[in-house]
């Protein structure tokens, strides 16, 4: 499958690989600032944003999308960068091609097994009544009984098109059907990856735990660890210009 992206700058390839719900906008001022020396391209992964739908999500059909992309694009190998949902699809690409990706920084994930957390998430947004007279506002209040955080039912409703036919723009019902899939981990028989990889974590995140160190050197053995200040899951949203800098710091 071929994915939708944009693409900013020249320079050696990086492509960035957004989160569940997420899209290539996310990653909007860090594409621009990594644009200044890099060819920067921002993936929607399937089912997200304006890529093409699918009923089936797994990590290796993801993972096969973002190499088929990059090897249309001409961008091949490419250093991959990706946050939650997407640091997995980039775990593993990086598995399955270690020969296509020059390098590996993952946002806030490991390779692991997590709890069902944005199940709740998706079951809200697929009960919320799309009318005509629907407003961000009242998708803001309808959302907020099951979503507490504001800023995350705002990140949920860039979504959704409002208008006379409101829809969600995301393939929800494949997202929601695969979720187990999403929260768990493939078991993938390619070996480990030996490239470099850095492993960033938010410092108000447990996503990354010490649990996880021992799977993560097992895939890939020259994983470092890094810790982002002021930051929390979405750490490339929290702290923009750190994030920046580890990558920055990571490509050179």
């Amino acid at each position: 499958m071929i994915l939708n992206g944009t693409e900013l700058g020249s320079g050696p390839p990086v492509a960035l690989l957004h989160g569940l719900f997420g899209s290539a906008a996310n990653f909007g001022t860090v594409q621009k600032r990594l644009a200044e020396r890099y060819r920067v391209i921002a993936l929607d992964l399937r089912n997200h944003g304006t890529s093409p739908h699918a009923p089936f999500m797994s990590y290796p059909a993801m993972a096969e999308d973002v190499l088929e992309t990059l090897r249309a694009r001409n961008a091949l190998p490419c250093a991959l960068v990706g946050h939650s949902m997407g640091g997995k699809v980039a775990m593993a690409a990086a598995l399955e091609a270690p020969g296509a990706v020059s390098r590996l920084l993952v946002a806030d994930i490991a390779p692991a097994i997590y709890p069902p957390l944005f199940r709740g998430y998706a079951n809200a947004m697929a009960a919320m009544a799309l009318s005509a007279d629907l407003t961000r506002i009242a998708a803001d209040r309808f959302l907020a009984a099951t979503v507490d955080n504001p800023g995350v039912r705002a990140f949920l409703l860039q979504n959704l098109r409002f208008g006379t036919e409101p829809s969600w723009r995301i393939g929800l019902e494949a997202i929601t059907n695969a979720l187990p899939l999403i929260e768990g981990w493939p078991d993938l028989d390619e070996g480990a990856y030996l490239g470099q990889v850095l492993f960033v974590s938010g410092a108000r995140s447990d996503y990354i735990r010490p649990e996880h160190r021992a799977i993560i050197r097992e895939l890939f053995p020259a994983a470092r660890f890094a810790v982002l200040k002021n930051a929390g899951h979405w750490l490339h949203a929290d702290n923009p210009e750190g994030f920046v800098s580890l990558v920055d710091a990571f490509m050179a």
